[in-house]
């Protein structure tokens, strides 16, 4: 069974995500066929455009297929682990450096490597149901998918704030930080859509759809606790803010957190600053094959995604108690 499907009309290739009981989320299969259709039609001079959408109405993407790598990890498949982020990684590249007009419509979750497929593209689209993430810190991972290039790239401590809490921004608040590019509500992206099929120019388009709502993010506070890569000094900062709910909020997502991976997704953030996207995936792929053979990835994994009991038993549990020389040795700093 295939969970892509595709259509071509109109100099218009499109992509559509079908996987709708998992959300979307990105299995091998799905990361193999969406890479061969991307770069047969990057080649095609009948197609001009792009678009990428879902079957799904409650998903674009959920992310990797992370219970999968799970498997493989307490399995002891460290090649089904490397080809798995090997082929992903290449697929996002490939959306990254895409020839053509490249459209992501999001329109309901999009987590991890849903934005792989979609924030690299040229034209992201969201609505107010978008609903963005990175929440891999959570199951005992690390922000990836080019993200280390592209969170620390985002205004002052928004990269960082994204990455290690996995907060999660609703579709004009996605546009207000440049994780998107145009808002539409929900009730007119059919239309969006069928234009788009029918081959309309994108500014014809999308030029209509300048106003969105108000963003409330904190980007002040955002800025304030968490320009700095030390996870102790944020979260002693946080701590520090008695009386603010925004913080105490954050500190609880902190601490829901593998400390472990809070250090790793600091640090990989931190050096995707100065890197490449190149140099960022290949440090990705590195820190990936290295954090899945850790105790924490698996309980992390089991804890949110498998038992769903929301208690995972991370080891350290302690942000103070994490071995610097792993974390060294994950990111491939040594």
């Amino acid at each position: 069974m295939s969970f892509i499907r595709t259509s071509v009309a109109n100099g218009v290739g499109e992509v559509i995500l079908d996987r709708p009981k998992a959300l979307n989320a990105l299995d091998q299969t799905m990361i193999d066929e969406m890479h061969r259709v991307l770069s047969e039609w990057e080649d095609d001079d009948a197609i001009e455009t792009v678009l990428v959408t879902s079957s799904s109405e409650r998903a674009f993407c959920a992310g990797g297929d992370i219970r999968a790598i799970r498997e493989y990890a307490v399995d002891g498949d460290t090649d089904a682990i490397s080809r798995y982020f090997s082929s992903e990684y290449r697929l996002d590249q490939l959306v990254a450096n895409y020839a053509k007009p490249y459209v992501a419509v999001i329109d309901g979750a999009s987590m991890g490597g849903g934005l792989g497929i979609s924030v690299h593209g040229e034209v992201r689209v969201v609505s107010e149901r978008s609903l963005i993430a990175m929440p891999e810190t959570a199951i005992g991972f690390f922000p990836d998918i080019g993200s280390t290039y592209f969170l620390p790239r985002l205004p002052e401590g928004v990269g960082m704030w994204l990455g290690l809490t996995g907060a999660r921004v609703r579709g004009a608040d996605a546009v207000e930080i440049g994780l998107a590019t145009h808002y539409v509500e929900s009730a007119h992206l059919g239309d969006v859509t069928d234009e788009l099929r029918a081959g309309v120019p994108l500014v014809e388009v999308l030029g209509p759809y300048r106003d969105r709502p108000t963003s409330d993010l904190p980007l002040r506070k955002v800025g304030e606790y968490f320009a700095d890569e030390n996870v102790s000094a944020i979260l002693g900062g946080l701590r520090g803010a008695v009386g603010d709910d925004w913080a105490a909020d954050m500190i609880g997502l902190l601490e829901n957190a593998s400390p472990t991976s809070l250090w790793v997704a600091a640090a990989m953030i931190e050096a995707g600053s100065a890197s490449t996207l190149d140099e960022c995936f290949d440090r990705e792929l590195h820190a990936a094959e290295q954090i899945t053979r850790t105790p924490d990835f698996a309980e992390g994994v089991r804890a949110v995604l498998v038992d769903k009991d929301r208690r995972p038993g991370f080891e350290p549990s302690s942000i103070d108690d994490v071995d610097p020389e792993l974390v060294a040795r994950i990111i491939g700093a040594v």
